[in-house]
């Protein structure tokens, strides 16, 4: 996941395989150096899976504790930030699903749609804060299957067999998840004015 998570390149502190080495060893300060170095990316990584959330938060400390939890599992040190983006979208791949899951029995309220407002360049011109209003308010709709997915390919920028890694899917159901994602996308998008 190279794309959604950058490893430290400045030099200074110690690399990620350095801190993972010391909290496997029960360093409890490289435990907080690593969640320090990734809350920020965490963070937007589950806003922009999740949207506007009461959970969202419980999704990051889930995402962090399983993490570290499961550090034994993880093979190569170096790779840290993208197997902790791997378990965000896991977890948030889950709470969707149950969501969606509940709502058919009655059992789950309404989700809170996504605010544009934190996801927009400032100065965006109305023409395009508008398609992306209309996007994210198409994206709240989707069903998670597809959501996830197309969020890690054309949101973060993931390559598709990084998505089908981090999902648990083959690349081919990663394609075809984000097709029936981007046909649900046109069929909700807005009439466009032609000359």
């Amino acid at each position: 996941m190279a794309a959604t998570v950058t490893a430290i390149r400045s030099g200074l502190g110690p690399t990620d395989a350095a801190l993972v080495v010391a909290t496997r060893a029960g360093e409890a300060w490289a435990r907080e150096a690593l969640f320090r170095r990734y809350v920020t990316t965490v963070n937007r990584l589950a806003f922009r899976l999740m949207g506007r959330d009461d959970d969202l938060d419980d999704l990051v400390q889930d995402s962090f504790a399983q993490a570290l939890a499961g550090l034994g599992r993880l093979q190569d040190p170096a790779s840290f930030g993208s197997w902790l983006a791997a378990i965000v979208a896991r977890c948030a791949y889950k709470t969707l699903r149950r969501r969606q899951l509940l709502r058919r029995f009655g059992l789950y309220g309404r989700e809170q749609p996504i605010e544009i407002d934190h996801v927009q360049a400032r100065g965006t011109p109305p023409d395009i804060a508008t398609e992306l209003h209309a996007v994210y308010r198409a994206l709240h709709r989707m069903p998670a299957h597809v959501r996830v997915p197309l969020v890690l390919h054309r949101i973060e920028g993931l390559p598709l067999d990084e998505v089908a890694e981090a999902i648990g899917m083959s690349v081919a159901t990663v394609k075809r998840r984000i097709n029936e994602a981007e046909d649900f996308l046109n069929a909700s998008a807005p009439a466009r004015e032609t000359p």
